[in-house]
């Protein structure tokens, strides 16, 4: 391998490469043009975030003078330079491709207007909204001597507007100064009435409403310029939780400071007016860290602008209806069928309505004593946490754990919380210094004068939202090893537990990632013998440096290893005498891939897992995760055909090369696009 390069992928390049993958999405022709926009708007999520926690992360470290190489070679500074050109890049590349869905959706008939577009019935219209609508939300803020610079909130679209007192080009030599907020309460995208004899829709954006009336705002001025601008500050929080006497009350505490994040990032509008920018760079110190876009600032907007339209079904995917189980289609006692076989459910083309149910089940259900859940991100309108508040009522000993430090859905999780508290749930917020991301319910029973303990254990979180837009694993069992497995770990996160001898699972901080690599020592072991040696893994992210190069140990030492990862992923594969024998993928599509799912060849003895951890170093070291055996040998076939059908995606699979870039599948077998191939369901059951 040329010494020049690092074996390692710096974990941001590989973020960026990941979303531009997404970014190809939206640039896909054979991908229907509102899903695309979607796409696009993804784009602009992902960007968000990536700037607020791990760009602003990097420049706290510039500013503390951090100078070390992490173990890719990269120094803060030196990667900062470059993921700003790389981003500079993809952003230039997104509104290029946001004009052409564009023209397309125009040719379809949705058409986005400049407000010179609009004839005069159609202005009168977009006119009475604005004064009926728009006008009474609006705040003009001036900045002067008396009213200094506002307080500008991450992630809203704001206006800048340069005011003058005279008339013409000869105004006062030093302009007035103020800020306006586009409302988020209000949708970005204004219907627009349709022309006489014309079947479009036709939509202006709310800033440029707000600018033709920007005079009703500051009477007796005279307008110079009028510039949309975005503000992105650091939003990662930072909490001192063994000083915490109430980690409820720290962690709302750290939400207000979020809003007085240091700035990471300014976007503004292509043209803005150079005194404006200027009083934007000096008010909040923005030197270099500015992004002028040539289009509508904030494109996510269009993910909710996609899913408004009715009709127009063949600029949309083919819509998926998810089923329910068989397994527990025909009984209203899903505790009866367990006692029989373990069941396996993938989401979302089977519902979440299972999971669910069996919570409900079990809160109705009086021989049922307790129930223990794990609960990481919930959907606004939760009816498993509905259930767990009954079965407390119900007078059932029910025990959560809520993960409040969640990123960005720290204020949903306190309000479940206190919900949950105020219902008679024991809530518990797991461990000092660890996030419990672990994904499981146990359920106790009486039955015939004994307990038995159900369990489900999922990939993904307890959310009935994001199961319809993510692929997740969940499994549902009565096995005896697990459901005391299931006891134990519950009574290491909300009591006094010495360390307990896992019998089927693994579980971070404690032994995951030490039972993980004894499994790919033993592949090694099997392949120095002769015997069949393969590890398939599936997963989002792949950037722990031990795991890493224990995955090159077993590459040199015959084992294949074949790497299904969506998202960031360190390794670097095909590299002669280091990871020859190692292959990664990525699906980007229409659902995100979210499972976890590893798989052993084991000589011969098949073993796969069902995991909660991606192989970062915050999901083996800091936090609570689990990973639990799938021990049904029918299950388990299940699995290894749901990898093998991924693994042979042609279609929406690319491909890691040992340069870090990512290159299409491209082979002569017959098209398989894996989510599609998947929306029947026997095709991955049988």
């Amino acid at each position: 391998m040329n010494k020049t390069i690092s074996p390692y992928v710096n974990r941001d390049l590989s973020w960026v490469e990941f979303n531009r993958r997404v970014l190809e999405e939206a640039q896909d022709p054979g991908n229907p043009l509102l899903e695309r926009a979607k796409f696009l708007a993804i784009v602009s999520s992902n960007l968000d975030e990536f700037m607020s926690v791990r760009v602003a992360g990097i420049q706290d470290q510039m500013k503390a003078g951090y100078t070390k190489p992490d173990f890719t070679g990269y120094t803060p500074a030196g990667l900062w330079k470059r993921l700003m050109k790389r981003t500079g890049q993809m952003v230039s590349d997104q509104y290029r491709t946001y004009r052409e869905v564009l023209r397309g959706l125009s040719k379809e008939g949705i058409c986005f207007r400049t407000i010179e577009e609009l004839n005069p019935p159609q202005l009168k219209a977009v006119d009475e909204y604005f004064h009926e609508i728009v006008f009474p939300v609006l705040t003009p803020m001036a900045v002067d001597q008396s009213r200094p610079f506002p307080l500008l909130h991450s992630k809203e679209l704001y206006l800048s507007v340069l005011l003058g007192r005279g008339e013409g080009p000869e105004l006062d030599e030093e302009p007035f100064f103020a800020i306006v907020q586009v409302p988020s309460i209000l949708q970005r995208f204004v219907p627009v009435p349709g022309r006489v004899n014309s079947k479009k829709h036709e939509f202006v954006l709310l800033e440029t409403l707000i600018e033709r009336h920007i005079n009703t705002l500051f009477n007796g001025y005279t307008t110079i310029a009028v510039d949309p601008f975005r503000l992105t500050r650091n939003a990662d929080l930072t909490l001192n939780e063994e000083g915490a006497e109430d980690l409820l009350e720290e962690i709302e505490k750290e939400i207000r400071r979020r809003r007085w994040g240091l700035p990471v990032r300014l976007e503004y509008g292509k043209g803005m007016h150079t005194y404006s920018l200027q009083m934007l760079m000096e008010e909040l110190e923005q030197g270099e860290n500015l992004f002028e876009i040539d289009g509508p600032l904030d494109l996510s907007f269009l993910m909710r602008f996609a899913g408004s339209l009715d009709g127009y079904e063949n600029l949309k995917y083919p819509r998926i209806e998810p089923v329910y189980p068989i397994e527990f289609e025909d009984t209203d006692d899903m505790f009866a069928v367990l006692r029989q076989e373990d069941v396996l459910v993938y989401h979302p083309y089977e519902s979440f309505d299972a999971v669910t149910d069996f919570v409900m089940e079990a809160a109705q259900d009086a021989n049922v004593l307790a129930i223990k859940m794990t609960l990481y991100r919930v959907s606004g309108q939760s009816a498993l946490v509905q259930a767990l508040a009954l079965a407390a009522e119900a007078g059932k000993q029910v025990t959560v754990v809520v993960e409040l430090k969640a990123r960005f859905d720290e204020e949903r999780n306190i309000a479940w919380a206190r919900q949950l508290e105020k219902a008679g749930c024991h809530v518990v917020y797991g461990l000092v210094g660890l996030k419990t991301h672990a994904k499981i319910t146990l359920v106790v029973r009486r039955e015939q004068g004994m307990l038995r303990r159900y369990v489900h254990v999922g990939t993904g979180n307890y959310n009935d939202n994001t199961a319809k837009l993510y692929t997740d694993i969940g499994l549902f069992t009565s096995h005896p090893v697990i459901g005391a497995d299931a006891s134990a770990l519950f009574n290491e996160i909300t009591g006094y537990s010495s360390p307990y001898e896992w019998k089927a699972f693994g579980v971070a901080p404690t032994d995951l990632k030490e039972k993980l690599f004894g499994l790919i020592d033993r592949e090694k072991a099997h392949a120095a013998e002769g015997k069949p040696a393969h590890i398939i893994a599936k997963m989002n992210s792949l950037s722990h440096q031990e795991m890493i190069d224990k995955l090159y140990e077993a590459s040199k030492a015959g084992v294949r290893i074949e790497l299904i990862v969506r998202g960031v992923c360190c390794l670097r594969p095909g590299v002669p005498g280091l990871s020859e024998n190692i292959r990664v993928i990525s699906i980007v599509d229409r659902f995100l891939e979210h499972a976890r799912i590893i798989y052993f060849r084991n000589g011969g003895d098949e073993e796969l897992f069902l995991s909660s951890a991606d192989w970062m170093t915050r999901n083996l070291t800091r936090r609570i995760e689990l990973m639990c055996p799938v021990f049904d040998g029918r299950l388990r076939k299940v699995l290894i055909n749901l990898l093998r059908m991924n693994l042979e995606d042609n279609a929406k699979a690319r491909e890691l090369q040992s340069s870090g870039g990512y290159e299409a599948v491209q082979n002569d077998l017959e098209p398989l696009r894996s989510q599609f191939y998947a929306t029947s369901i026997s095709k991955w059951k049988n």
